[in-house]
């Protein structure tokens, strides 16, 4: 049988399952289905599978096993490393996971909840806070990406450095496998000591080792309070010793610590017009931080008593505290509106990485350093969450090159950044994950005890290399 007829029996057979809803063929009914938040994409899918429960999910990947057929599991779209686009020769079907959008359990009492893998997460947070409760994953792409990819990048976001990334968030999960058997390990235990925790296996494994349908969350008591303040500060160096003094000062109810250069305030004002220099006077770094606590306690004398001690020292230079959640999403604004500014300069280099936080301000250094020697005018913006040392080093091209030369250009300026990252024992992907994009990059740099782990663990969940093949390690089939 020719690989186009096994192709066309299956899909005749997936449509028959799964209904005109439940697969796409169409060209331009899949056209969304191709591209990513940054708007790259690779080619064609043989289809889009958008199965609407466990069961369909499972039946999907039973048959495509059966046929020998690659699959792609999707969420949101709002990947960044192409690990959830379809393969350019049209050979694998995309198992879109979003009609898996129900809420299946909120237990207050428990602080968890039970959800499938589509829901978008703040329609999650959303319903968290009317039970008095707080799903505090924080992304800036909340409003689109879903449950299930969260967990399969492992998601981290603004509030890491108060609850942990997605893995901490996670207390069990079912899932498809690439033969299509389920696994249920929905447990809702906070504690739960039985041999292997194999949910942990699935938290950022991309996708490649089955397909997340559905998880219980852990949840937070709601805060009933909090306060936001932008702050302008003279070096990174002034920015990390603030860090650990709110650190300790603030203790556990600092939940966000972000680090801006002035150029990001101002790709941001280009975004949003409506926004407007928050402090008057440009400083060469900002700090966006947020407190938040349940309970009597007084947020604006803990910051206030931080920030004269900062002012005194020199630390810091000038300072806004919201006094309202208005004034506080206007400050938060900034930090999501930059993103927006600096993909509106197209063709740039957008990297995830993480180096101990105490070495933070010496890499952004030593870094800028380096890449400005190899690339006098292309202009560099450091910015990230300081209390996980994750920094988002981008790079954009001089506005006179040629856009045929960018891609390499850009490319040669990352090798030069990662061989520097390694000199601090740095990680190449903090958040965003490997997928295909950081392959290389992520090979070159595994040891091998770590790579024969590594495939050892693929190989026992998919012998067959289906699931996703050619993300994190290269396709074997």
């Amino acid at each position: 049988m020719s690989r186009s007829t096994s192709h066309g029996d299956l899909l005749d057979t997936l449509h028959q399952r799964l209904g005109a809803r439940g697969l796409l063929r169409d060209p331009e009914a899949m056209a969304r289905y191709l591209s990513d938040w940054a708007g790259d994409r690779l080619g064609l899918p043989l289809a889009v599978a958008r199965p609407a429960t466990t069961q369909e999910v499972a039946e999907t990947v039973r048959l495509c096993h059966a046929h020998g057929v690659a699959m792609t599991p999707q969420g949101g779209h709002s990947g960044l490393v192409a690990g959830a686009m379809p393969a350019a020769d049209g050979g694998e079907l995309v198992i879109s996971l979003e009609r898996l959008d129900r809420i299946r359990e909120i237990d207050a009492v428990n602080f968890t909840m039970t959800v499938d893998a589509g829901c978008i997460l703040e329609h999650v947070k959303q319903l968290a806070a009317e039970q008095d409760c707080d799903f505090s994953l924080s992304l800036g792409a909340q409003g689109s990406c879903q449950i299930g990819g969260n967990i399969a990048t492992n998601a981290g976001g603004l509030n890491v450095l108060r609850h942990g990334m997605m893995r901490q968030l996670v207390l069990g999960l079912e899932v498809v496998l690439p033969d299509g058997r389920i696994w249920n390990g929905l447990t809702a235990l906070h504690k739960d000591n039985r041999g292997y925790a194999l949910s942990q296996l699935f938290l950022g494994s991309e996708g490649t080792l089955g397909i997340v349908t559905g998880a219980v969350l852990k949840l937070s008591p709601r805060a009933t309070q909090s306060r936001t303040a932008l702050l302008g500060l003279p070096s990174v160096d002034a920015v990390v010793d603030l860090y650990g003094r709110a650190r300790r000062e603030c203790s556990d109810l600092l939940s966000a610590f972000e680090l801006m250069p002035r150029r990001c305030l101002e790709l941001a004002m280009e975004a949003s017009p409506e926004l407007s220099d928050p402090l008057g006077t440009s400083y060469p770094w900002y700090v966006l931080m947020e407190v938040s606590a349940s309970g009597a306690l007084d947020l604006d004398v803990m910051l206030e008593q931080l920030l004269e001690r900062g002012m005194e020292t020199g630390l810091v230079l000038d300072g806004a505290l919201s006094g309202s959640e208005a004034q506080a999403a206007r400050l938060w604004q900034f930090r999501e509106s930059m993103l927006e500014g600096q993909r509106r300069r197209g063709e740039h280099l957008r990297t995830d990485i993480s180096v101990p936080i105490s070495a933070i301000s010496a890499f952004v250094i030593q870094a800028s350093q380096a890449i400005l020697e190899r690339s006098p005018d292309c202009e560099i913006i450091a910015y990230g969450h300081v209390g996980d040392g994750n920094l988002h080093f981008n790079i954009l091209p001089p506005t006179d090159m040629p856009e045929e030369e960018k891609k390499p250009h850009l490319h040669a300026l990352e090798v030069r950044l990662f061989e520097i990252l390694d000199d601090f024992g740095g990680s190449i992907s903090a958040e965003h994950g490997i997928g295909r994009t950081k392959q290389a990059a992520y090979l070159a740099r595994l040891s091998p005890v770590e790579r024969e782990l590594a495939e050892g663990i693929k190989a026992l969940f998919d012998p067959e290399g289906l699931m996703n093949p050619g993300r994190i390690l290269p396709a074997h089939r």
